[in-house]
């Protein structure tokens, strides 16, 4: 899923309105001398603990994006559920995030970054620790929506605010944060596998307690407020869709999503692995996707143009796609192709999402808000469509279904955006 750089997007177009905080370094009226000597010294000091507290929570609040896979089979015969309903904690998940997007940058304008962190930490801890107490399917698709909510709030804040209180500028907190993030996706999995192996609740009960911690930190280290955007009005991102870049962004997202989540939601169904290999399957998968998201799709970028890096990458992901539906029998086959997609994957969330936020004139804020919620949706119906192909036609038709899902994405972004590809390619 595309989540490597959105809220960077989120929290770069307010860059201006988090300098103003006294945390974020030096304010306009600070002499150039003044400004010298406060970056020395924050060369000198490293970051503060605030950063790093930030930091961590943004880990944890990333590998639950992984952490339920390596226990799908698990909950599965547990609470005598079948795929599609157990991809139902994807779904619920996902929907209730896209739809939240929409009022975050609302709230966290309202109510000040370090209250929105708080808050979207506590939703998590109290529907996280729910979840662990389901006794059935329904129950736990439930506590897995509001976690959802929980969770936007949160990552929609969280570079924004480490934005705010890090020393030595944006690059280097973006940094920080993107090194959360790729390890939280990495390691969520693992974690996941290995509290698993105790109990299927067990891993829900975990990132309670991990959430718990960051909230504790958070309120002792973050004690000034936060401000990380103006408000924006709940309307302003739909209106953004108005735009046709933005809009074809967002379509393209969606439809590429449905691929995404055919690895991630319906493999797990199709490998005899216990929740151990499972999870180190998805370690794998994940550590590619975060070299190549920050490494990967720049080089494609400035080496082929934005309008090939997308053609290229899409024509892998559909290679793979059909590879897996092909081989969905051969498990070592299967294995070798799912972390092999973690290539393709990474570039692709770097791209779409930087062409979202470069290809409209509306605020950046409110062009990530808009485009979140198109592609969130995509992302939400894929695992429930994906479970019922493959419990009523069989297990090669979720990917079939996937690589369907990336051409036609291929084929919005070439016939209806490559005008808006080109005008960024001209102006980076």
């Amino acid at each position: 899923m595309d989540i490597t750089t959105t809220e960077e997007d989120v929290a770069a177009g307010h860059r201006s309105a988090a300098a103003t905080d006294p945390a974020a370094g030096p304010t306009p009226e600070t002499t150039a001398a003044e400004a010298t000597t406060a970056e020395a010294t924050a060369r000198r000091s490293g970051q503060p603990v605030a950063v790093w507290v930030l930091a961590f929570a943004a880990m944890v609040s990333f590998m639950g994006i992984g952490l339920v896979d390596p226990i799908l089979k698990s909950i599965a015969a547990n609470l005598d559920a079948t795929p599609s309903q157990v991809s139902l904690l994807f779904t619920s998940y996902l929907l209730v995030t896209s739809i939240a997007m929409l009022v975050t940058s609302f709230v966290s304008g309202r109510f000040g970054g370090r209250t929105t962190l708080m808050a979207g930490l506590a939703v998590i801890i109290v529907f996280s620790t729910l979840a662990g107490t389901s006794d059935s399917v329904a129950a736990l698709v439930g506590w897995r929506a509001g976690w959802g909510l929980g969770n936007a709030l949160f990552i929609a804040t969280a570079l924004a605010a480490i934005i705010a209180v890090a020393r030595g500028g944006a690059e280097k907190a973006v940094t920080l944060y993107e090194a959360a993030l790729g390890v939280g996706i990495s390691v969520g999995p693992l974690v996941g596998a290995v509290l698993g192996t105790v109990n299927w609740r067990a891993p829900f009960f975990g990132v309670a307690v991990l959430m718990g911690i960051a909230l504790l930190a958070i309120s002792l280290f973050l004690k000034d407020k936060v401000k990380v955007t103006q408000a924006i009005r709940p309307a302003d991102p739909i209106r953004a869709l108005g735009h046709g870049g933005l809009l074809v962004l967002g379509i393209a997202a969606l439809l590429y999503n449905g691929g995404f989540f055919a690895v991630l939601a319906f493999t797990p169904f199709t490998l005899p692995y216990s929740a151990f290999g499972i999870g180190f399957l998805f370690f794998g998968w994940g550590v590619l996707l975060g070299i190549c998201a920050v490494w990967g799709a720049p080089w494609m970028h400035r080496r082929f143009g934005l309008t090939n890096a997308f053609a290229i990458t899409l024509a892998v992901f559909t290679l793979i796609l059909a590879a897996l539906a092909v081989v969905v029998d051969n498990h070592i086959a299967v294995t070798v192709l799912v972390i092999a997609c973690g290539a393709p994957l990474g570039v692709l969330n770097t791209l779409f999402t930087e062409t979202a936020m470069n290809v409209s004139p509306v605020p950046r804020a409110v062009a990530s808000a808009g485009y979140n919620f198109v592609r969130f949706l995509g992302a939400a119906a894929s695992p429930f469509i994906c479970g019922k192909l493959g419990e009523e036609i069989g297990l090669a038709a979720p990917y079939w279904f996937g690589a369907a899902c990336v051409v036609a994405g291929l084929a919005v972004l070439l016939m209806f955006g490559r005008k808006y590809l080109a005008a960024i390619n001209c102006r980076h």
